[in-house]
C-alpha cells in the first residue's frame, strides 16, 4: 500500500479524534516535538522497524521522543497506541507530517525559515514573523537557522517562496555573469 495514503489516512482520524475531544492543540505540539525528533535522529526510526524491541518497547521510546521526562496526553497514548497495535510505526514519521500539514491547513499556519550568516536577535526575529504573518494573512511559525557558508545578507522561505539575497549566491550570479560574457568573446 502508498505510503501517503496510510499516512493520510491515520492523520485523519487522528484530526477528527482531536476535534472532538478538544486537544488538537496539545496534539500539535507532541507531533511536531516527534517530527522534530525524527529529523535530529535517524536512529529513532531504525529504532521502530527493529523487529526484536517489543510494543511496549517502541510505546516508551515513541513517548520519549515526543514529550520527554512529561507525561503524554491521552489522545496522543491512544494513538501511539493503535499505530502499534496496527504495526504502521514503519509510517509514524509521514503520519506526524501529514497530520502538521492538515493542522495548519486548518488553522491557517504558515511555515516561514529564515537562514543568516549570523544569529538574529529575538526583536529582529519578532518583526520578521508579524511582518510575514501580516502579509500572508495567517499565523506564522518561524524558524532560523545559523549557516555561514551565506557570507552574508539571508534566505528566506515561506510556504513554497524563496527569496535568497545572500552573499553568497549574488556572487554566484557575477561570476556566472562573466563566464557567459566571456564564452560570447571566444
Amino acid at each position: 500500500m502508498d505510503i501517503g495514503i496510510i499516512s493520510m489516512r491515520y492523520a485523519k482520524a487522528l484530526m477528527e479524534y482531536a476535534k472532538s475531544t478538544g486537544a488538537e492543540d496539545r496534539l500539535y505540539t507532541e507531533m511536531r516535538t516527534l517530527s522534530r525528533s525524527f529529523e535530529k535522529h535517524p536512529d529513532l526510526r531504525k529504532a521502530l522497524e527493529n523487529p526484536v524491541l517489543s510494543a511496549r518497547e517502541k510505546f516508551s521510546l515513541i513517548c520519549t521522543a515526543a514529550v520527554g521526562n512529561a507525561s503524554a496526553g491521552r489522545e496522543f497514548t491512544r494513538f501511539i497506541m493503535l499505530v502499534l497495535r496496527n504495526r504502521r510505526e514503519l509510517f509514524l514519521q509521514y503520519i506526524c507530517l501529514s497530520y502538521l500539514a492538515l493542522y495548519r491547513k486548518n488553522k491557517h499556519i504558515g511555515i516561514a525559515k529564515l537562514t543568516t550568516a549570523v544569529p538574529v536577535s529575538h526583536e529582529i526575529w519578532e518583526r520578521i514573523r508579524n511582518s510575514a504573518s501580516h502579509l500572508l494573512h495567517a499565523e506564522m511559525e518561524l524558524r532560523t537557522d545559523v549557516d555561514p557558508s551565506i557570507e552574508g545578507g539571508f534566505i528566506f522561505d515561506v510556504n513554497d517562496f524563496r527569496l535568497d539575497a545572500s552573499v553568497a549566491t549574488q556572487l554566484k550570479r557575477v561570476k556566472q555573469q562573466f563566464i557567459d560574457k566571456n564564452r560570447r568573446i571566444v
